[in-house]
């Protein structure tokens, strides 16, 4: 055998080393638990190794660039290139370590919301660590206890990179694969921006006057569908780390309100909703069976959050008829597009094609098969169907049987 063969020998020994202790460790995990993953939808699932005794996971806290629709770009701050960063899975009782790399141009930290931990793992930067310089990468290293539903998050400047997007879910699924199941698995990070018109950043310092709401840092259009089939247990995982609360309201079934980012709620303890309130800094859980086909809207109830961007200043119009006077200056400024928008709601901005500043979206937009579906920020839709077509094809919209659909009816 010569030098080339032996080293090659080598580096395949060394590579089906590798390969079986990370399928050793799979498999240990899959004895432990099977679970049905947790779809962070339009976010990555962490990618991990089994390294020195535990899973070991890197995040990379650096600026990112976010799609949060077509044709709206967002300057954010996130891990691994996104906002939210990637979804953790782990099962009760893992040993996790956590290596986070800062590339932000500013010190940061990560605190694992919720989570049961030594104190000098639990990343307030200043409390129970030094901050992680720019540049350099700190371990965190823990076993986790319980099974639940929780966020990581920065704990350095929180203002500004929390607001700027510096955020993820870590979820921790039960040891016993038999503590309740369910059939899919959903989790949404809900957010609030403030980004100018024609602007790429957020302003971090902002208070209460926001006009962006998203769900796992996308908007109305652009946040995927949850697809089911009729039966399924679905659990929906809703994180709040906006400024303010979100009621969060489903059509067309009951829920029971299952956990918060405090554990499992007791089974003579939960509560049937059609709509929870997240808590800014909260986690609510909820569970459902899919018995009720169609398609159901999701979405924040406080109307406004359900919009796109619009203006604080904007008078009220109401009832006001000022087509004549729009009309009259249009004609001194024939160079500019001049409309009487408002005086019987705001419904015809769905249909408006006018311009829009650079990196701007509608108030509203959106269609479904009936026309504009007139939302934007924090709304999409369930889709239950009694069959799903093969993996990897689109679910249409819903079309209603004969007689079952609202129509015209003359008195």
């Amino acid at each position: 055998m010569n030098r080339r063969q032996l080293f090659g020998l080598s580096a395949l020994t060394a590579l089906m080393s590798s390969y079986s202790q990370k399928a050793h460790a799979a498999n240990a995990t899959n004895k432990q638990s099977r679970y049905t993953s947790v779809q962070t939808l339009g976010v990555a699932t962490a990618e991990w190794r089994y390294h020195n005794g535990a899973k070991e996971f890197h995040l990379t806290a650096e600026p990112v660039k976010r799609q949060f629709a077509e044709g709206f770009m967002v300057n954010a701050w996130g891990y691994n290139g996104s906002t939210p960063g990637p979804t953790i899975e782990v099962v009760e009782g893992d040993r996790v370590r956590i290596l986070v790399t800062n590339h932000l141009p500013e010190k940061t930290c990560v605190h694992w919301h919720g989570l049961i931990i030594p104190n000098g793992m639990d990343g307030v930067g200043g409390l129970t660590q030094a901050h992680i310089p720019v540049g350099e990468t700190y371990a965190y290293e823990f076993t986790v206890q319980y099974s639940g539903t929780f966020m990581y998050h920065s704990h350095s400047d929180e203002m500004v990179q929390v607001a700027m997007g510096s955020m993820g879910f870590l979820i921790v699924h039960p040891k016993n694969s038999n503590f309740r199941p369910v059939d899919k698995d959903y989790a949404f990070m809900l957010m609030s921006w403030d980004i100018d018109a024609g602007t790429y950043t957020p302003k971090p310092h902002t208070m209460t006057e926001f006009n962006t709401w998203s769900m796992n840092s996308l908007v109305f259009p652009a946040i995927p569908h949850m697809v089911v089939k009729t039966g399924d247990r679905v659990r929906i995982r809703l994180a709040n780390l906006s400024m303010t609360n979100h009621p969060l309201h489903l059509h067309g079934h009951r829920f029971t309100v299952t956990g918060t980012d405090g554990g499992w709620i007791p089974e003579q303890a939960q509560w049937p909703e059609v709509t929870t309130d997240v808590p800014v800094g909260a986690i609510r859980v909820l569970e459902f069976v899919a018995d009720n086909v169609g398609d159901w809207s999701f979405h924040c109830h406080k109307s406004h959050h359900t919009m796109g961007a619009m203006g604080h200043n904007m008078r009220n119009m109401l009832g006001v008829k000022h087509d004549d006077v729009a009309e009259a200056i249009q004609k001194i400024m024939p160079e500019n597009m001049v409309m009487a928008m408002g005086a019987t709601g705001m419904g015809e901005m769905s249909t408006m094609s006018m311009p829009l500043p650079e990196n701007t979206l509608p108030m509203m937009t959106g269609n479904g098969l009936y026309g504009p579906i007139e939302m934007g920020g924090m709304f999409t839709v369930l889709k239950v169907r009694d069959n799903l077509p093969k993996h990897g094809e689109a679910v249409g919209w819903y079309e209603h049987p004969t007689g079952t659909i609202a129509k015209p009816y003359k008195m």
